[in-house]
């Protein structure tokens, strides 16, 4: 219960099974990180999320399902044995921490690169370019963002093995010991790329009517239930992403319908990852509150939020959870910080994609010596 002592950033919250120590998520970040060659997470992984522990809740980087899903250099696996150890090393961490880890499951679709793929030709729900970049570690050893090649539709017959590896995947999550994990349905990556007029055009069964491009999505997520457990099991959704030739006019009433059925099979939330860039446009209220009328569980939002807007939309209602990315990078002891009311240390931007420790596990955590937080750091 939030009461005037313990602000509702800070207050507990049940996730399905979890019971969450405060409302702070720390969003998925990419980070290339992952051991080579085989896309294996490593011991500089376990520290980096361990040192984050503190947070309610951690969602994984973004991790491939397959090799097909495949779309930036160095950014870890979960369909191979190795790359299963290589996440019980993190998620055995953060538990000792006394943390709780998600693993985001993630197919890439056209936003990839030949490199990746051995016919050099990604897959997508329509050959339709996006118009966007990917980045690639060159033979060179340097990282660079190059341009994502026009892809192949993929085939009807095809679609079931894809949603097998979604399936897989989710098994293969919490056999690494993952407390859950979150789907990947946002930002121009495949799931997305099917609800999306500008990037469907099929004309079979997972194309043309709304409920045929929300067909992917919710067979995926049948299937990742199966295995996970839908109490826990998540989505990210984007509605109002227009970037990556994404801009699709009929894309609130698909959202609002997916997030019904993803309400009927028993999600334990939605994460609506919002526009963050400069110019990007607010989220109407009207939608906030028509996706709380369709979806049941937790909603997490994500997006540039400071403690105060957090604040806000949490006592709203509207929201259950905050998501915060950028701001843990270089504060790994984020909700101390901020519950102390001490300024965040800024993160070099330099390293934030590939490299070793350097940017990534070797920020400090500030030393506030308060145990829990104050309730004056966000009045």
């Amino acid at each position: 219960m939030t009461t005037a002592s313990t602000p509702a950033l800070f207050a507990p919250l049940t996730l399905g099974p979890l019971t969450l120590p405060n409302r702070m998520v720390m969003a998925p970040m990419t980070r290339a990180r992952s051991s080579q060659p085989g896309n294996v997470p490593n011991a500089m992984m376990a520290s980096y999320y361990a040192q984050r522990a503190s947070a309610g809740l951690i969602v994984s980087e973004a991790t491939q399902i397959s090799p097909q899903g495949q779309g930036y250099s160095y950014t870890p696996g979960i369909h191979t044995e190795d790359q299963v150890q290589g996440w019980r090393r993190v998620t055995d961490a953060v538990h000792a921490e006394g943390g709780r880890m998600v693993l985001q499951l993630w197919h890439v679709g056209r936003m990839s690169h030949p490199s990746f793929h051995p016919d050099g030709v990604p897959v997508a729900p329509s050959a339709l370019s996006p118009d966007a970049k990917v980045w690639v570690v060159g033979d060179d050893g340097v990282g660079r963002m190059v341009d994502c090649p026009v892809p192949r539709a993929i085939a009807t017959a095809e679609i079931a093995g894809v949603i097998d590896d979604f399936r897989r995947a989710a098994a293969n999550a919490m056999r690494a010991g993952f407390d859950g994990v979150e789907i990947h349905g946002a930002n121009g990556y495949l799931i997305d790329q099917f609800l999306r007029t500008t990037s469907n055009h099929r004309t079979d069964a997972y194309g043309g009517t709304l409920d045929n491009r929300t067909r992917f999505a919710r067979e995926v997520a049948a299937a990742v239930a199966s295995e996970a457990g839908a109490e826990r099991t998540g989505m990210r959704l984007a509605p109002f992403i227009t970037q990556r030739n994404m801009n699709c006019p009929e894309i609130i009433p698909t959202m609002l319908h997916l997030a019904h059925q993803l309400d009927t099979l028993g999600l334990a939330y939605i994460h609506l990852a919002e526009a963050d860039w400069d110019d990007a446009p607010c989220i109407p209220d009207d939608f906030r509150q028509a996706l709380r009328n369709a979806f049941s569980g937790r909603v997490i939002v994500a997006g540039k939020y400071t403690p105060d807007r957090a604040q806000q939309i949490l006592s709203s209602g509207i929201a259950d959870l905050v998501a915060f990315g950028r701001p843990f990078i270089a504060n790994p002891d984020l909700p101390a910080r901020w519950a102390a009311g001490l300024p965040l240390a800024a993160f070099d931007p330099a390293t934030l994609f590939g490299g070793a420790e350097q940017g990534y596990n070797d920020y400090a955590a500030a030393h506030t010596g308060a145990a829990q937080p104050a309730a004056a750091a966000l009045a």
